[in-house]
């Protein structure tokens, strides 16, 4: 029995994640803003008497408990660390839960974005693995073949649509000085 889903599909899927979406950019992002956030809220807190943030480990800790909503017991006490710790919120919460929504439609969009010869390139590439793909992989070739078929003879139709308006007899629009 072959397995469906291997360590050489997962290598692929990672590989595709990290190649043809903003992952691995929006999570140096996240983890900058993290460490700067957390550098200033430390600094914020770190004279402040009664603080729960008096090492940088707490800031971060108290950085990710905050945008992750897992729910915090202490905030900070000054009105910048609350200041900081409130916008760590809102830009932490957006940039890590964005990272996931973008990562997650960019991949499963990705298809319709790739230059028709790189969709070609993994239809030939499937072609010659052919006899190791399952039922569902054939059936998401031929509609992915049958697919792009269509597309381009749609594409072929507007050209030519096009071409026939353009060498029109009589268009004054073509090579006339008072058309334009």
């Amino acid at each position: 029995m072959k397995l469906r889903y291997g360590p050489s599909r997962v290598r692929r899927f990672s590989r595709d994640v990290a190649e043809q979406t903003p992952f691995l950019g929006l999570v140096m992002l996240l983890l900058l803003a993290w460490a700067i956030f957390a550098a200033g809220l430390y600094l914020a807190e770190s004279g402040v008497t009664g603080s729960s943030i008096v090492h940088y480990a707490d800031a971060l800790y108290w950085c990710v408990a905050a945008f992750t909503t897992a729910g915090i017991a202490d905030r900070p006490l000054s009105g910048l660390g609350q200041a900081l710790g409130a916008t760590w919120m809102i830009v932490g919460s957006m940039l890590f839960f964005g990272t996931i929504v973008s990562t997650i439609t960019a991949y499963f969009f990705r298809p319709l974005q790739r230059p028709v010869s790189k969709v070609i390139d993994t239809i030939e590439y499937n072609l010659e693995r052919m006899d190791d793909l399952s039922v569902d992989e054939l059936e998401l070739l031929k509609r992915t073949t049958d697919g792009l078929i269509l597309h381009m003879e749609k594409l072929r139709k507007a050209s030519e649509k096009k071409q026939v308006k353009e060498d029109k007899p009589g268009d004054t629009r073509r090579g006339s000085k008072t058309g334009r």
